[in-house]
C-alpha cells in the first residue's frame, strides 16, 4: 500500500536531505558570504570617481616601475654602418633619450631602419647600461646603372643603394644601361665574370627590350647575345677570339640572337673595300 505523506512534511524532508549534502553546506557557508562581499566591492569600485582613482594608482605604480634607472635607455650605438648611413639611421629613429625600455617598439624601429636603401638587415637589442645597440648589414654596390634619371648603384638584388653624380665616381664597378637592367642583376654579373678574358676592352652591358643583353666593347664593337644561353654564346665568342683574333678584325657587330644563324657586320670602310674588291673581280671575269 502507498503511504500518503503530507506535502509539508515531504518538502521538509527534501530540504533536510539537501542541507545534509556537503557541497550545499560548503556553498552556503563560504560561497554566499563571498558573493555578498564581491557584490559590495563591485558596487563600490563601479563608481566613476573610485574607478578613476584606481586607474591613476595603477598608472603611477606602472610608471614607478618602468622609470626605474635599470630600465632606462640613455643612448643609441650603431654598429656596422659608415658615417652617412649611421647619420641616416639617426635621422629616422625618432627617440628622445633617455626613454624607458618598455616604451621602445624594437620591431617597429627595425622595420623603419630596414626601409633605408643602403640597409640590407638590421638587428636591435638593449645592452646592459642602457644602450640601444643597432647592428647594421649594409647593401654592397655591385653595378653602376645609368638611366635617364641619373646614375645609381645597385646591389646584387637590384636594389638601389645610392646615387652618384657620374659613372666615373665608381670606375671599379661594371656599367649597365637600359630599362629593366635592375631586374636582371644576377645575369649581368654572370656575364661580367664570363667576359673576364676581354675585360680590358669591355665598356658595359646594355639591356635590350628588358629581355636580353648586348656586350659593348671599345672601338665601337657590340656582341648581341640571345635571350636564352647568353653566357654560353659569349663564351663561344671569347673562344673564337682566342683562337682567331675575331675581335681584332674590322667588325662592328657579332649578332648571336639567332643561335642557328650567327652573323657578323663589318665596319663601313671594310664593307666598301669588300665591295670594291668584288667589283674588280666581277669586271675581270667579264673581260
Amino acid at each position: 500500500m502507498r503511504t500518503l505523506m503530507d506535502p509539508t512534511t515531504r518538502w521538509g524532508y527534501r530540504l533536510q536531505r539537501i542541507w545534509l549534502t556537503p557541497l550545499f553546506r560548503a556553498l552556503l557557508r563560504t560561497g554566499l558570504p563571498c558573493l555578498i562581499v564581491g557584490f559590495a566591492i563591485y558596487h563600490h569600485i563601479s563608481k566613476p570617481d573610485v574607478t578613476r582613482s584606481m586607474a591613476e594608482a595603477v598608472l603611477e605604480a606602472r610608471a614607478a616601475i618602468q622609470e626605474r634607472p635599470e630600465f632606462m635607455v640613455k643612448l643609441m650605438a650603431i654598429e656596422g654602418a659608415d658615417g652617412s648611413v649611421a647619420e641616416a639611421i639617426r635621422s629616422v629613429v625618432h627617440v628622445d633619450f633617455p626613454v624607458s625600455s618598455f616604451d621602445l617598439d624594437l620591431d617597429a624601429l627595425r622595420e623603419t631602419i630596414e626601409d633605408l636603401a643602403p640597409v640590407r638587415n638590421a638587428t636591435l637589442r638593449i645592452r646592459p647600461g642602457g644602450v640601444l645597440e643597432v647592428g647594421v648589414i649594409e647593401r654592397t654596390p655591385a653595378l653602376v646603372w645609368r638611366t635617364r634619371e641619373g646614375v645609381r648603384l645597385l646591389d646584387v638584388d637590384g636594389v638601389t643603394v645610392s646615387e652618384v653624380n657620374e659613372r666615373q665616381d665608381r670606375p671599379d664597378l661594371p656599367l649597365v644601361v637600359g630599362a629593366g637592367a635592375d631586374g636582371a642583376v644576377f645575369e649581368a654579373l654572370d656575364l661580367v665574370r664570363a667576359s673576364a678574358p676581354i675585360a680590358q676592352r669591355m665598356r658595359g652591358l646594355r639591356r635590350m627590350g628588358e629581355r636580353r643583353w648586348d656586350v659593348v666593347l671599345d672601338r665601337g664593337q657590340t656582341i648581341q647575345l640571345p635571350e636564352v644561353g647568353a653566357i654560353s654564346a659569349l663564351e663561344r665568342v671569347i673562344l673564337l677570339n682566342s683562337a682567331q683574333d675575331l675581335l681584332a678584325r674590322d667588325i662592328t657587330h657579332i649578332d648571336l640572337r639567332n643561335p642557328r644563324r650567327p652573323t657578323l657586320r663589318l665596319a663601313q670602310s671594310s664593307l666598301e673595300e669588300l665591295r670594291r674588291i668584288r667589283g674588280i673581280e666581277v669586271g675581270e671575269l667579264g673581260q
